[in-house]
């Protein structure tokens, strides 16, 4: 069945229906679905399914190109399947069954979910779109679909408050637009726009823009700084399903995709060059500050948002060495935040949707109502914490080995991060599910339906699976992928890093109890490190936005436009008021000096000649 699907999509534009169609068709279907939330989820069981299938086919292919006319000539419509993005089309698939059956079901009592639904699908063709490309031009086409779908969920339901949807916008476009100049360069330097075609070229001189360039549209998309501080907004404004589907994977997918892409197949990356320790130092920033910010949240989704930022620092940490240990570590990370993220953003969901809110100042005890929905929590808290053997201590161990070959400077801040992150997770964890019941203003709560508990379970599942059989995604399929002969699966060889990883959580352990106890309670167990000497003030800058880039950036706006009207109201006052007083005040001086003396008008006459004939002169001699 498999060769038959691909033997079809290999003929003519079917590649094209098939993979970017028909999830658009779909979603269009669904958007018509209305208020009929059976139909709905049977199409979203169908084009989930078909894309799966499809997807799982082209893997299975051994790869084939196509190309037919587009727009003119010397754009066309160039599709590729490789090993490579073969493999992100079928991770997709699988991460887009689980959900979208989650958001349908989370939905299927909202007016919206209609138009959520057909956003997400749009999002999933044009993200097979952009992995298919083998055109930089219809590449960047696809990309820009992704940030028109991200600002139409952002909108729903804030039309009167879009403030987060144009912060995405501005932060997410000008990433886009930097990533427009890296192509322009690297098909300048490269002297074609086909990604077959290109050559591995070396970072230096403008090639270096143009790998500088790219990699940071890469990056925005996948939610690294200085392009992150859209997403903890979101936490307040979007649907949790977005939570789960945007910045916990799709986006993920989709940037670091790119990124890797630059330092394997694009452009000649060399380990310990400045190109690389560039891309390392905003890795580690990306990792540290984020998970400094979670740390300090009472709510579930914003402290997770901020998750979701930090941890895709680890991928481009990896990346950025340039090391094939470091690059498979990263890309193994990717897939395993994609798991935990959205379990763990579909756990705060079905807390959202049991008990009205995710603000843990207003939840607690929730283990003895929702155990199935603690324990896909745990587990998932435990591999992003970097516990064994769960999927995300080996991806991470990967990076720290890259990490500290590179530069110990990287090593610590990731270190830093991980023991930060365990941190915020036992206050989460705990907050959350342990301790008395507390609800807001309910008598009972009861555990969330099998709709929302099958995917989180799912997910949950897949954290001990690819942590127990790690050699299956870390060789099977990213190191096959890359070419990689080398294995990095299994335990780790330096027994030395996994001590001290594992010193760290114990350490994470202590100052959670120590926390606990001084503060009374698991919420702000946290609360010595934001009040320490020093950090008080770093915090207290935080929070008042003042580490924001787009602040920043509205800021610079806002100056430019009141040194723009000054330069105007002077203009104004130059030709409607200055002007005028000049020629009154002369008329004035004229109207004085005219009093009819013949020997008056003489001399002015007289001295005028003078005036003219000594500027001819100086003008000719």
């Amino acid at each position: 069945m498999f060769d038959l699907i691909s033997s079809f999509l290999k003929n003519g534009a079917n590649l094209l229906w098939g993979m970017v169609a028909l999830p658009a068709v779909f979603a269009i279907l669904i958007r018509l679905a209305k208020k009929d939330h059976i139909l709905r989820l049977i199409l979203t069981l169908a084009v989930c399914a078909a894309n799966l299938l499809f997807a799982a086919a082209l893997y299975r292919s051994g790869g084939f190109s196509v190309r037919f006319p587009f727009a003119g000539p010397g754009f066309d419509m160039a599709l590729r399947v490789s090993r490579f993005p073969a493999l992100f089309l079928l991770l997709t698939a699988a991460v887009i069954c689980v959900v979208g059956v989650y958001s349908a079901v989370f939905l299927k009592e909202k007016a919206y979910a209609g138009r959520f639904l057909f956003y997400l699908f749009v999002s999933l063709a044009m993200l097979n779109g952009a992995f298919l490309s083998d055109h930089l031009g219809v590449m960047l086409f696809f990309w820009e679909g992704l940030l028109c779908t991200l600002l139409g969920i952002l909108l729903i339901n804030n039309k009167n408050n879009p403030k987060t949807a144009v912060k995405a916008l501005v932060l997410s476009g000008t990433a886009d637009l930097l990533l427009m100049l890296g192509i322009a360069v690297t098909v300048y330097a490269a002297k074609t726009p086909y990604l077959s075609e290109i050559q591995k070229l070396p970072v230096t001189g403008l090639n270096a823009v143009g790998f500088g360039c790219m990699m940071l549209g890469a990056l925005g998309k996948a939610g690294a700084m200085p392009f992150h501080s859209w997403i903890p907004d979101a936490a307040a404004d979007a649907p949790t399903p977005f939570l789960a589907a945007f910045p916990g994977s799709l986006e993920k997918l989709a940037g670091i995709y790119l990124a890797a892409r630059l330092v394997t197949d694009l452009y000649d990356l060399k380990p310990g060059s400045g190109m690389s320790v560039a891309v390392m130092t905003l890795g580690t920033l990306t990792i540290v500050f984020a998970v400094s910010m979670a740390l300090v949240q009472k709510d579930m989704k914003r402290l997770l948002s901020y998750h979701a930022i930090s941890q895709v620092g680890y991928m481009v940490l990896g990346l950025g060495t340039g090391l094939p240990i470091g690059i498979a570590g990263g890309l193994a990370h990717m897939i395993n935040h994609v798991i935990y993220k959205s379990g763990l953003f579909m756990a705060a969901g079905a807390v959202e949707k049991q008990t009205g809110t995710t603000d843990l100042r207003e939840i607690g005890g929730l283990g003895k109502k929702m155990p199935v929905t603690m324990v896909c929590f745990t587990v998932c808290g435990l591999a992003i914490s970097g516990v064994p053997p769960l999927n995300g201590f080996f991806s991470k161990e990967l990076i720290f080995d890259a990490a500290l070959e590179s530069n110990a400077v990287f090593y610590v801040g990731a270190l830093l991060g991980a023991f930060l992150t365990a941190v915020s997770f036992l206050k989460m964890g705990r907050a959350a599910f342990s301790g008395t019941l507390r609800l807001p203003g309910k008598k009972s709560v009861r555990e969330a339906g099998a709709g929302l508990l099958i995917p989180m379970g799912i997910m949950a599942v897949f954290c001990v699976l690819f942590g127990v059989f790690n050699a299956w995604p870390i060789d099977r399929l990213f190191g096959s992928a890359l070419g990689y002969t080398e294995s990095f699966a299994g335990w780790p060889k330096s027994v030395l890093l996994v001590v001290i990883s594992m010193a760290a959580l114990l350490l994470a352990l202590g100052d959670h109890l120590y926390g606990c106890k001084k503060a009374g309670s698991p919420i702000n167990a946290a609360d010595h490190i934001h009040d320490a000497p020093v950090l008080k003030n770093i915090y207290h800058a935080a929070e008042k936005q003042r580490f924001d880039p787009y602040v920043w950036l509205t800021n610079a706006v806002n100056g430019f436009s009141w040194l723009c009207s000054r330069i105007e109201r002077g203009v104004s006052w130059v030709y409607d008021t200055g002007i005028v007083r000049l020629t009154e005040s002369a008329g004035n001086m004229l109207r004085r000096a005219s009093n009819g003396s013949l020997a008056r008008y003489l001399f002015f006459a007289i001295t005028g000649v003078a005036l003219i004939t000594a500027v001819f002169l100086a003008i000719l001699l």
